[in-house]
């Protein structure tokens, strides 16, 4: 179980050798009805005796602070303060911090350690999780990113607002994590599906990060997240990011077989290596949110040149349902930050499977094809391997796709056309040149603008070369 901490010892951890940045927000004025909306006989007593064993007046800490180099609006729940509950008084901090991040065009960070709303004020307690949710949208159409550390223990409406709902969302170790409080659960629950190691095996985290590594984690996203706007780099065409240069060592095939064997080869560099070799450095994210992950399809943001690229790669597998939906969680994030897109191609195809069908294969090809085609920041793809039908082309830019020399595109694997020909099997290599597939073959049919070379220099003709 992670170690319970306090609001303002949780905001030390984050902002590290930045604690001193931080400057409390003026504290909302509201008065509350004696005993709150509902007369809770007592309630008065509760409030005074968790102010006097916490030191706070409230259950969140607002204000902001540098975390590395950006300043950003930092939220942080006190559990000691009856459970971290959400009440009116609580609505009103975070309302007020959500219009000082707008105001200030700064990004929101939430350390989140709560039970849930507050019983003791009832539904004025409940309807604070839509004022909440309100406050996140306005400040998401303001282009600002929102970023949570969920600590022990988070659940309830907190976990379903501030956390669940963040762009990035970032858990301690063994932080007991879920809708449903211990309290409330069915009494044969698995309490180790309440963790966050396991939230973020189902989709729904991005990481789990030791303490120790907090603030270090933390300001990487902000400066990843806040890096978009920035003026591109010089030949940077249309603000669009240059694809990557090749890392294989093949030309281009002679052969429509050929270049489906090139891009077949285990020795052919995978998208992790074209990651690894374009950004200075990277953060993943992962998981679809809808309880899936895809090992599959790596997504995330780097930093190239000084500016940020957000991506999304398949490694060379089937791509899953998740691995779609994953995708156009992450175009449809960089296009409301205002950061560009780099995607690579390499897939078989989609996994058609009875589990792929049954978790929506179909919807979330669709959907991915939606994402890139509404995108509003400029998308470049490379093909870096193989390019199996409908289940590449969702990632792929419309007009702005190019090709390594070992790989291929095709309406289909020439296998399957043969078989769906009717053809014998032997025929297939004769498929494969028919289909026209090869690199070269992509440019003649302006499929691709062009064939990247290496950085030396040694295979392949350069962008927008036959």
């Amino acid at each position: 179980m992670a170690e319970r901490r306090g609001a303002r010892e949780a905001i030390a951890a984050v902002l590290g050798s930045d604690a001193g940045t931080f400057t409390e927000l003026p504290v909302p004025e509201g008065r509350s009805a004696p005993d709150g909306p509902l007369g809770w006989e007592g309630y008065d007593a509760a409030l005074a005796r968790a102010a006097d064993r916490t030191g706070e007046g409230e259950s969140v800490v607002c204000g902001t602070g540098r975390i590395g180099a950006t300043e950003a609006v930092v939220v942080s729940f006190e559990f000691g303060f009856l459970g971290g509950s959400l009440g009116e008084r609580t609505g009103d901090r975070l309302a007020g911090a959500y219009r000082h991040a707008r105001e200030r065009g700064l990004p929101v960070v939430s350390l989140i350690a709560t039970g849930g709303s507050r019983m003791q004020e009832g539904m004025r307690a409940l309807l604070q999780l839509q004022r909440v949710a309100g406050e996140s949208a306005l400040t998401r159409a303001a282009g600002l990113a929102q970023l949570a550390v969920v600590r022990d223990p988070t659940t309830g409406g907190g976990w379903a607002t501030l956390g669940a709902g963040a762009d990035v969302v970032l858990a301690l170790p063994g932080a007991q994590i879920g809708f449903a409080g211990s309290r409330v659960r069915p009494t044969d629950a698995d309490p180790s599906a309440y963790t966050a190691e396991a939230q973020l095996a189902a989709g729904q985290l991005d990481a789990v990060v030791a303490e120790e590594e907090l603030a270090a984690t933390v300001a990487r996203w902000l400066a990843l997240l806040t890096g978009g706007r920035a003026e591109p780099p010089g030949g940077w065409a249309g603000g669009a990011p240059p694809p990557p240069a090749a890392l294989g060592s093949s030309g281009p095939a002679a052969t429509g077989w050929d270049a489906v064997l090139a891009a077949r080869s285990p020795e052919r560099p995978r998208a992790a290596a074209y990651l690894d070799a374009y950004f200075d450095h990277r953060e993943e994210i992962r998981g679809d949110r809808c309880g899936g992950t895809d090992p599959g399809m790596l997504c995330g943001f780097g930093r190239r040149e000084g500016r940020t690229v957000a991506y999304a790669a398949q490694c060379g597998t089937a791509t899953l349902p998740a691995g779609y939906r994953t995708a156009a969680r992450l175009i449809r994030l960089a296009e409301r930050l205002g950061i560009p897109v780099l995607t690579l191609v390499d897939t078989p195809g989609a996994a058609n499977d009875a589990r792929a069908e049954r978790t929506g294969a179909g919807a979330a090809i669709a959907d991915l094809f939606a994402a890139v085609a509404a995108a509003r920041v400029p998308v470049t793809t490379l093909l870096i391997g193989e390019g199996g039908s409908g289940g590449a082309l969702a990632l792929a830019a419309a007009d702005n796709t190019w090709a390594t020399p070992d790989s291929y595109f095709s309406v289909i694997a020439p296998e399957l056309a043969t078989a769906i020909l009717k053809r014998d099997p032997g025929r297939t290599r004769a498929t494969a040149d028919q289909l026209r597939l090869r690199p070269q073959d992509l440019v003649a049919l302006g499929v691709v603008r062009g064939i990247v070379q290496r950085s030396d220099g040694r295979s392949g003709p350069g962008p927008g070369d036959g």
